[in-house]
């Protein structure tokens, strides 16, 4: 399977960050990949609930979604946008951070809301609070992507290595990581926690994301660490994106699951134990 993987400088305009995406899809398309992956918050990076208010919109409305969906059909590839700020009904006005895998007839076969939202203080200047913005999803996401199983999830859910595991119990070959993580963060843990799911679960790990400075008009400045990476089941790194814009393919041999799981069988060597006293 050839995969395609973009990263993003997405502003917090939806209306201009679509062309930019669509032009790098349509790259990696033409480099062979017949599945496409883009980041976390595909459709804007913003840190003003204010802004996202204005211009987010309901899943039935939201234009990237209707673009993105009729871009895969016409380039006949399958598509995960990792994800889209979306409004929501949540009584208290919270959006969703929700993924979708696009078929190659356009049609979404499943989508995804981020779990665990992150709620850190990352230093002194660097706070984020997810939950204040976007309500938490409540099931994991599970799918067929043609002769693979996709499990999918975004960005912080990587610190939870449970979910991983559930996934890859239940047939998981991909795991799918879209994320605009922090550069302080990523410097520090990025490739180690990527990696440590790969080697865990025997999957292979498709983690696109934003990167750099980004365009935004109101609201605290947002920088994001961007180093885009696939990792195969035995945790090697097979593609590093760095920190430029671009769309990137690489190829992936599905049967190295198996063989990876063959070596080290770990997902079939669980033991029932006492948790430990509080």
């Amino acid at each position: 399977m050839r995969v395609g993987v973009i990263q993003l400088n997405s502003g917090d305009d939806p209306t201009a960050n679509l062309p930019h995406t669509q032009t790098l899809i349509a790259e990696a398309a033409a480099n062979g990949a017949t599945f496409v992956a883009t980041p976390e918050v595909t459709n804007i990076v913003s840190t003003s609930r204010a802004r996202q208010n204005v211009v987010l919109q309901f899943q039935a409305d939201d234009q990237t979604l209707q673009a993105l969906r009729s871009h895969a059909a016409n380039l006949k590839i399958w598509l995960l946008i990792g994800s889209l700020a979306l409004k929501t009904d949540d009584p208290e006005g919270r959006f969703a951070n929700r993924s979708f895998l696009i078929n190659p007839q356009g049609d979404i076969t499943a989508s995804y809301d981020k779990i665990h939202m992150f709620d850190v203080q990352v230093s002194e200047t660097e706070t984020y609070r997810e939950s204040a913005g976007y309500r938490a999803g409540k099931h994991a996401a599970l799918t067929n992507l043609e002769n693979a199983n996709l499990g999918m999830t975004i960005c912080y859910d990587m610190r939870f290595p449970h979910l991983y595991r559930a996934l890859a119990q239940r047939g998981a070959d991909i795991l799918t990581m879209p994320s605009a993580f922090s550069p302080v963060t990523g410097a520090a843990h990025w490739h180690t926690l990527l990696r440590a799911r790969a080697i865990e679960t025997g999957c292979f790990v498709i983690a696109p994301a934003q990167t750099g400075q980004h365009d935004i008009s109101t609201g605290k400045p947002r920088a994001t660490y961007g180093h885009s990476l696939v990792v195969d089941p035995w945790g090697a790194i097979l593609l590093d994106a760095g920190t430029d814009v671009g769309a990137h393919v690489v190829d992936l041999d599905l049967a190295s699951v198996q063989t990876a799981r063959k070596r080290i069988p770990a997902l079939t060597h669980d033991r029932a134990y006492r948790k430990p006293n509080p």
